[in-house]
């Protein structure tokens, strides 16, 4: 049966003929494939508490079972689901959001249409598989509605202030002040005033653009993320002796934290992961680099000794 409740027309050999010796260790991969994606369509569906989203997951996962069958046709085996998948993506998908690790999933299946594009030269009615993989796709897309996605913007927001003011204002007093101790809680106190400052001015903005976005919510959201980025860079000057090692760690934990947003909201939200990450990490050294440089002038014109 295919996705439209129809018996799919294979042509001559179908129901139980052979496929090509050559192609049944595709066909199998496909099957486990199937039979796997189902198993976690249908975990996540009960994990949903939308009732719409459990519906769609709900519909997709037994197409993908149908598929399964549909492959079943020609190898006349059955396949056990990679339990290990079932189990990661359903992990992924709780902790960092349901549109994440969807789209995390669905990048896999564009290796998994190449081989059915490949065996629909021996099974031309395979297409019918890659079409409907298509579909899937454009609906997953369309049927997520994440309160974490609405706020992307607010996140963003307190990550690039943070990264960018407070990776420009360690190196500056890295050199002006050569002391991790009084660095680390300069940089601590300026950046909690900072937060608070940043949330403030988020509530106002959303608040004065009207939406369906809540000023609390997205005020919240790019406190806490802007106060989580301040404890990450401050970190090293708090543990850390010397202060030109504090700051090389800083530096290091800021394109830490660039890589793994670039490549979240680049998954999430399918913007461009190169463009991104270049563009912050740019950002933020240049600002970084241009303190430093404010820092050893201050230096040298002030005469300061810590």
């Amino acid at each position: 049966m295919d996705s439209d409740g129809q018996r799919p027309d294979t042509g001559p050999g179908a129901g139980g003929a052979e496929a090509p010796a050559t192609a049944m260790e595709a066909l199998l991969r496909s099957q486990r494939n199937e039979i796997t994606e189902y198993h976690i369509y249908r975990r996540l569906a009960e994990a949903t508490a939308d009732p719409h989203n459990r519906e769609v997951l709900n519909r997709i996962a037994e197409e993908e079972r149908q598929h399964y069958g549909f492959w079943k046709q020609y190898t006349d085996q059955d396949v056990e689901p990679d339990r290990g998948k079932v189990s990661r993506y359903v992990a992924i998908s709780r902790v960092l959001g349901l549109t994440f690790g969807i789209r995390l999933m669905e990048q896999g299946e564009e290796q998994a249409q190449v081989v059915y594009e490949q065996i629909s030269h021996d099974i031309p009615t395979a297409k019918r598989i890659v079409e409907d993989e298509d579909r899937h796709e454009e609906e997953l897309i369309e049927m997520i509605d994440e309160e974490r996605l609405k706020y992307v913007g607010s996140v963003v927001l307190g990550l690039n202030d943070a990264l960018v003011e407070l990776t420009g204002m360690l190196a500056g007093l890295t050199l002006a002040l050569q002391n991790t101790r009084l660095i680390g809680m300069t940089g601590l106190i300026t950046g909690i005033a900072a937060s608070f400052s940043m949330a403030a001015s988020e509530y106002l903005s959303t608040k004065s653009e009207g939406g369906d976005v809540d000023p609390g919510r997205a005020a919240l959201y790019t406190g806490l993320t802007y106060i989580t980025t301040v404890a990450i860079l401050i970190a090293p000057y708090l543990i850390v002796g010397n202060y030109m090692l504090a700051l090389a760690l800083t530096l290091v934990f800021a394109v830490g934290i660039i890589l793994f947003f670039s490549y979240y909201t680049s998954v999430a939200q399918g913007v461009n992961f190169r463009r991104r990450f270049t563009e912050m990490v740019l950002i933020s050294f240049g600002v970084a680099l241009a303190s430093f440089g404010i820092g050893y002038v201050v230096r040298q014109v002030f005469g300061i000794e810590v």
